[in-house]
């Protein structure tokens, strides 16, 4: 019995040996780490090794960008004299109050040696005097070159010693959903703020009513910042920070940004024509994906569709017609009405697009040549659409002069305006929009104002607001 107790000893043994060497040299082990805390088991699902700098964000060197925008970046005071209410009692008894200076701050960029800086349009608005302060801690005075408000962007011009640091513009079309990207300003008066975030969208709209195409990022934008530079880890121009939208005034995660391109044209057409010109297509859009278009037929959810054509257009021309739906414009893939009208807002007129369009399920490349724009609202308070005359209208109302009325608010349908043509206002002539827009745009809100207008019959009427 020892013998064989003996044995049974030594068999075991060796089992034991003979299995822990297997699992030690042959067998591979994967190990899972379990929690037992009540929350969700996590363990690894990959063998690919990590990078040991992280998950990324080490990897991106901020540095360089970081180093070549502050000293580009400046901070822009505007000084306006408060006048009072501008009430008429004041016109004529005066306010009884001394003038208060108000002041307004915000960011800049140098994009020039010799001073040209670009900022926001809201920044310099109604400035009576304006300061640029460098990254130097010196100071210059300003010199309002231009602006366009539309798209928010304004040009100003100092006049330094010694040449001056700048940034070059970057290409806007190219930043890609996810790109890191660094917002350079002065939020609260503090100068030389560097944050960083990501492109979160391209071609946001924030307000209908206007034309604009902004990129979207989270790097933290607060007041002040306004003007200053959005550049990616290159340190190139991508966007002049503009806007955010929060209910406390201050930064709740995302911000908004001018692109580059539509930046750039503004500023070269402002320092070569002094206005910016604006290079239309001449078509009038209706929303896809909704009950309207569904009960059109319309199975669309991605492009512009085209329900209007405007005469003598560069889309007129070129043989666009009304239910193409606008798919791409040269390079750039068009699926919602921003992308359009941010592209457009980087050409001039007598510039050639290529429009890719749906029409009936086939696609259909055209050349485009853009022209000058033909329509626009005047200022309130009649805020009516009008056209310039093209030559069918000129021999139908029999004048050279005058605009043609084709969109008229709700406030005006009963007054018989539809398809008038306003000849002048006052005593002022008008002969296309942009001399309506100016005439319209200095009427007193005070005094009494005779509108002179034609029908299609020669008639000659006026309205006398007052």
């Amino acid at each position: 019995m020892k013998k064989i107790g003996s044995s049974l000893l030594i068999a075991l043994f060796a089992g034991a040996i003979t299995l822990g060497a297997y699992k030690l040299f042959f067998e591979n082990t994967h190990y899972a780490i379990v929690s037992d805390d009540g929350m969700a088991s996590t363990f690894t699902t990959s063998m690919t090794p990590t990078s040991s700098k992280g998950a990324g964000i080490n990897e991106v060197d901020f540095t360089i960008a970081a180093e070549n925008t502050v000293n580009a970046v400046v901070h822009v005071k505007n000084v306006t004299v408060s006048r009072g209410s501008g009430s008429p009692f004041e016109f004529f008894f005066g306010s009884g109050q001394s003038a208060r200076p108000q002041v307004g701050t915000g960011s800049g960029v140098i994009i020039t040696s010799d001073g040209y800086i670009v900022t926001n349009n809201h920044v310099v608005a109604n400035a009576d005097q304006l300061q640029v302060t460098l990254n130097n801690n010196k100071t210059y005075e300003a010199e309002f070159v231009g602006a366009d408000p539309n798209s928010d962007i304004a040009l100003l011009k100092i006049d330094a010693e010694d040449r001056l640091p700048y940034l070059a513009f970057g290409d806007s079309d190219n930043t890609k959903i996810g790109e890191w990207v660094l917002a350079v300003g002065n939020p609260f008066n503090l100068t030389s703020t560097v944050t960083a975030g990501i492109v979160s969208a391209k071609a946001r709209n924030l307000d209908p009513r206007r034309n604009q195409s902004f990129i979207q990022t989270d790097a933290a934008v607060n007041p002040g910042n306004s003007g200053g530079a959005l550049v990616n880890t290159n340190g190139d121009l991508v966007g002049i920070n503009t806007a955010i939208t929060s209910q406390t005034g201050s930064y709740v995660g995302y911000s908004f940004a001018v692109p580059s391109n539509i930046a750039k044209k503004v500023v070269d057409d402002i320092m070569e024509y002094g206005n910016v010109q604006q290079g239309m297509l001449g078509i009038h859009t209706a929303l896809l994906n909704t009950k309207d278009a569904l009960e059109r037929g319309i199975n669309e959810t991605e492009g512009v569709y085209i329900e209007r054509i405007e005469e003598e257009s560069g889309a007129h021309d070129a043989g666009i017609e009304v239910g193409d739906i606008i798919k791409k414009v040269d390079h750039i893939e068009i699926r919602k009405f921003p992308d359009l009208t941010g592209y457009l807002s980087t050409k001039r007129p007598g510039d050639q697009i290529e429009v890719t369009l749906d029409r009936d399920g086939e696609s259909l490349v055209l050349p485009v040549t853009l022209k000058e724009r033909q329509t626009l609202t005047l200022p309130e308070p009649f805020s009516v659409e009008v056209k310039n005359l093209t030559k069918k209208d000129q021999q139908k109302f029999k004048t050279k002069k005058g605009v043609k009325i084709v969109g008229i608010p709700e406030a005006y349908r009963n007054h018989d305006l539809a398809g008038k043509v306003i000849l002048s206002v006052d005593d002022t002539e008008i002969s296309n929009i942009q001399e309506a827009r100016d005439a319209f745009g200095g009427i007193s809100r005070y005094g009494k104002t005779v509108i002179t207008m034609v029908n299609d019959k020669g008639e000659r009427e006026r309205i006398i607001f007052q």
